[in-house]
């Protein structure tokens, strides 16, 4: 197993010096979903739910997220994200609403955590406006789909 990148020797928390990495296209994708009553999936695909568009809403939240990850995790590098998309579509079979993120960008280090925190917070924000009318709500599946360049290539998980 690989050390972990963010202890010192001495077992202390630091960020990583990136400055001699060379700076290479990077991308991740993640997803994760929020299931719910069927009831509370009609409410928002109609549009009826209390606070507004559910699915709107919870995109641009999870975009906001993905600029401000450095400023949540505190050992992530402020980055310059040249994309960052946010894709929220229907599951009858959970029933809820799935969640995959995209943030990519030209730089030294990779956006996975770019990436899971505007789908963390796209499924937080769906359980916030929703929550009136279903409480019992489950945000779920939070993963890594996929990350791209750097020094360790392409990441997908097997299975």
């Amino acid at each position: 197993m690989a050390n972990l990148t963010h202890i010192g020797t001495s077992g202390e928390a630091h960020m990583v010096d990136v400055g001699d990495k060379a700076e290479t296209n990077r991308s991740a994708t993640a997803e994760g979903y929020v299931r719910m009553l069927p009831e509370t999936l009609s409410l928002i695909r109609e549009g009826n739910a209390k606070k507004g568009d559910v699915i709107g809403t919870a995109r641009l939240a999870g975009i906001m997220a993905a600029k401000k990850t450095s400023d949540l995790i505190p050992l992530c590098h402020p980055l310059m994200l040249t994309k960052v998309s946010v894709d929220i579509t229907e599951d009858e079979t959970l029933p809820g609403l799935r969640v995959r993120a995209t943030a990519k960008l030209t730089g030294k280090t990779g956006v996975e955590m770019e990436a899971l925190t505007a789908v963390s917070v796209s499924c937080l924000t769906i359980y916030d406006m929703a929550k009136a009318a279903d409480k019992g709500m489950e945000i779920g599946g939070i993963r890594l789909l996929e990350k791209t360049g750097g020094k360790s290539g392409t990441y997908r998980p097997k299975g």
